[in-house]
Formats: C-alpha cells, sequence, structure tokens
C-alpha cells in the first residue's frame, strides 16, 4: 500500500499520531501537500463518512477519526507556511433561533471539513439577523441550517425570507436538516437540499459545487 492509502486508513482508525508521522513522511518524500490531502486526509475521512451513513460505525468513531484528521492536517500546515492549500468551499453553519441542540450541527461541520469546506460555524440560537450578517461576511456558497424541536423548525423558512429580504437569496444554497425536518417540509421552505444525516449533508453541499 502506498503512504496516501494508509493515511487514509488511519484516518479511519483514529491514529493520530501515526497519521501525522505518515503525513512528514509523506513531505519529505515530495509528496504534493494537495495531493496528501485529497488522496490521504480527505479520502480516508470520506470513506468514514460513507460507512457512517450504512450504520457501520457510530459518532464516537467519527470523532476520533475527525482528530486524526485534525492532527494530520495541523503537520501539514506546520510543513508548510507559505504555501496555500486551498478549501473547495465556503459553508455558514448554524443551528436557527430559539434552538440549542448543537450536536447534529458539530457532526455536520466535521464532515464538512472532512470533505474538503472550510465552515464558519455560528453555534445554536442563532437569530435570522445574524446568519444574513454572516453571509454578507463571508460569502459561502452553502448555508446549512440545523433544527432539533418542532417548535424551532420554521425558524428555517424565516432564515430564507429574510435572505429573500435582504436580496441575496441567489447568492448561496441553504441546505436544511435535523430530527423533525424532512424533504416535503424543505420544499415548503423553499430550501435547495434536505439531509436526513452529516455525511449525506456533505454530498449535498460538494454537488452545489459541482
Amino acid at each position: 500500500m502506498s503512504v496516501l492509502s494508509d493515511i487514509a486508513e488511519l484516518v479511519q482508525k483514529g491514529k493520530a499520531q501515526e497519521v501525522s508521522d505518515l503525513v512528514a513522511q509523506a513531505l519529505d518524500e515530495g509528496t504534493a501537500p494537495q495531493q496528501i490531502l485529497d488522496e490521504g486526509l480527505l479520502k480516508g475521512m470520506g470513506e468514514l463518512g460513507v460507512r457512517f451513513k450504512n450504520n457501520e460505525v457510530f459518532v464516537p468513531e467519527v470523532l476520533i477519526a475527525a482528530r486524526a484528521l485534525n492532527k494530520g492536517t495541523e503537520t501539514l500546515k506546520s510543513r508548510l507556511v507559505g504555501e496555500d492549500i486551498k478549501p473547495i468551499g465556503r459553508v455558514v453553519l448554524a443551528t436557527v433561533a430559539g434552538d440549542l441542540h448543537d450536536i447534529g450541527k458539530n457532526l455536520v461541520k466535521l464532515m464538512l471539513e472532512g470533505a474538503g469546506f472550510e465552515v464558519i460555524d455560528l453555534g445554536t440560537d442563532v437569530p435570522a439577523a445574524k446568519i444574513i450578517d454572516a453571509v454578507n461576511e463571508y460569502h459561502p456558497e452553502v448555508l446549512a441550517l440545523s433544527a432539533l424541536l418542532t417548535t424551532t423548525m420554521a425558524a428555517q423558512g424565516d432564515v430564507i425570507k429574510a435572505l429573500e429580504a435582504a436580496g441575496i437569496r441567489d447568492k448561496v444554497k441553504v441546505m436544511v436538516g435535523g430530527a423533525p425536518i424532512n424533504e416535503a417540509f424543505a420544499k415548503e421552505i423553499g430550501a435547495d437540499a434536505y439531509s436526513e444525516d452529516a455525511s449525506g449533508a456533505a454530498q449535498a453541499a460538494k454537488a452545489f459545487l459541482a
């Protein structure tokens, strides 16, 4: 197996130090940084995302793998001062107003970062006005909104209305998710995509870029 395949496999196993060591080794052998990122680190996280979607692994494994991914990325960045590794796109992420749940949102963030996105995480209980400000400031390709309560799911629609009122609805793709959300509700409020899980959210975000 090549060193890149080994990195991908060790990311999935959550072996942070070994991932870091192999990233350094790959750099020493002259492998291009972007290749290490794409064919090693992100490939491993992407494969784990598919296994997570298929219920072959669960949240703890994803969290441990994310730590290994971050450790490898840190090693890559520390050796590459001056070299620019560009994210594939940018996502603004938030749990909507009135809702303090963040586990699902945090998993989506991990999967998006694992797919190569830069993620601006606004946190939980985020009012529509703050989300609009972030879209204006960061110009993301995708806005991802989470809601876990039936009492807060309508706030996702409020954000879309606020985007329309601000004249920027056509500037960003809106993706929604959370326990009470489904495809029909997403269509009803005018969202561009719905995902039932974190892995699907990352795939949907990548599809927007295509």
